[in-house]
């Protein structure tokens, strides 16, 4: 296991929706899979807490504290719409966790806009319930302490 894995089991998910299209050296390492400069965006974030990523390194550092709040249990089938350019996918998946300190559900369904250059991830659009982040984190403050040099405001 690289020491850059995060979710486990999330690479393998991408390297299963986007297959050849993302460069083979990165296996099933997701940010492996990520350009240098990724932009990460999350266009349904709450108000106050995080709403872009800038940099493969920068994702790295914001999904470890990621994974300190949500206890991720299986991710879903999913769906792939690949555009015409053959850079763009929009891929449908869920996931079965729950909040690591709440232990409230966070049984969420994704949609994902995903840009590649070059066989990396370049740009990578996260919409999902911020609803049920809120409730599985434990409200607005606990995730504005989590990512606090992570926000923008």
């Amino acid at each position: 296991m690289s020491k850059n894995k995060t979710i486990e089991s999330f690479g393998a998910k991408l390297r299963g929706a986007l297959g050849d299209a993302i460069i083979a050296e990165a296996g099933d390492d997701f940010i492996a899979m990520c350009a240098d400069d990724i932009v990460f965006q999350f266009p349904f974030s709450p108000a106050g807490s995080v709403t872009e990523i800038r940099g493969r390194d920068t994702l790295a550092r914001y999904l470890a504290k990621a994974s300190n709040l949500i206890a991720f249990e299986s991710f879903g089938s999913s769906v792939t719409h690949p555009s015409t350019d053959g850079e763009t996918f929009i891929i449908e998946f869920s996931c079965k966790a729950s909040g690591r300190e709440t232990g409230v559900r966070y049984d969420q369904n994704y949609i994902a806009v995903i840009r590649l250059k070059n066989g990396r991830i370049a740009q990578y659009r996260d919409y999902w319930n911020p609803l049920i982040l809120l409730d599985a984190a434990g409200g607005i403050e606990c995730l504005k302490t989590t990512f606090e040099e992570f926000i923008d405001e």
